[in-house]
């Protein structure tokens, strides 16, 4: 699948359909709907090929495995269901007060503007 939303992600950021993407290449959008939503997986080649005809270049580089999301979520399996809800609810609360804190500084910032204009 990580292919599919790689030649996705491609297409949508040059604006492209499926259709047109598929023209570039000499295929069929049925063909790119189908390495998109992960029914067939590209070859590295062909995904090079793709991305390229989006007007962009994929390129590959070998980094340390990282698989903290797979830690997490192996603890938040450990959680109760009350648990899981309880912390995700104060995750909503700090998210919240966050973006409320965000707000406020982005208003005085706009009023300090405002000030130095007139």
């Amino acid at each position: 699948m990580i292919g599919g939303a790689l030649i996705r992600e491609a297409r949508r950021r040059a604006g492209l359909t499926q259709a047109e993407l598929a023209r570039r290449v000499g295929t069929t959008q049925s063909a790119i709907a189908r390495i998109e939503r992960g029914r067939t997986e590209p070859s590295l080649a062909r995904a090079r090929e793709l991305v390229r005809a989006c007007g962009f270049e994929l390129g590959s580089t070998i980094v340390p495995l990282d698989d903290s999301d797979w830690v997490a979520a192996r603890a938040n399996l450990r959680l109760s269901v009350d648990e899981r809800v309880r912390q995700h609810q104060a995750a909503l609360r700090f998210a919240r007060a966050g973006r409320a804190a965000m707000e406020v500084r982005s208003r005085r910032a706009a009023m300090e503007h405002r000030r130095g204009r007139s």
